[in-house]
């Protein structure tokens, strides 16, 4: 009997190869994820760090002059659209990574029903192959068994 070839093969290879670079760009958009998360972090402990420092300048009975107070109230507002923009950027982020993960996932389902399909074509034709073996096995029973009976009758 002639070797097993499952005909989906190339399509099971070429599946597996888009699977292993939708696993790529996933991890890609995650990393983007968390290189753009921790940049907010960086941002709000900027701010942070520059409101700490005002209210140390603006203490108890400090005076502050008008050049001063212009210069926090920029880099405030300077921070505040730092920040607004860089939030925007972490949206966009994780929209792109729900969007590879979906790819992925699609992917994944895809690989599994191919390999479950190959399994399944393989356990035929394993069944196959020991039927074929069986039949073959009875038809040298019965030509051996044939062969003693006229061996006995001619004895």
């Amino acid at each position: 009997m002639k070797k097993f070839r499952f005909k989906l093969e190339k399509y099971l290879e070429v599946t597996r190869r888009k699977k292993e670079d939708a696993e790529l760009k996933f991890a890609e958009a995650t990393r983007l994820l968390d290189e753009a998360r921790e940049y907010l972090q960086q941002l709000l402990q900027e701010m942070a760090k520059g409101q700490r420092d005002y209210a140390e300048l603006t203490g108890e009975g400090k005076r502050i002059t008008v050049g001063t107070l212009t210069t926090y109230n920029s880099f405030f507002n300077w921070k505040r659209q730092q920040i607004e923009q860089q939030q925007q950027v972490i949206l966009q982020r994780q929209s792109e990574r729900q969007q590879c993960l979906k790819a992925l996932l699609k992917l994944m389902s895809r690989l599994k029903s191919i390999e479950q399909l190959k399994e399944k074509r393989l356990q035929e034709y394993k069944d196959e192959l020991l039927f074929e073996e069986s039949k073959m096995l009875d038809e040298i029973g019965l030509q051996l068994y044939m062969r003693n009976n006229r061996q006995e009758a001619h004895a």
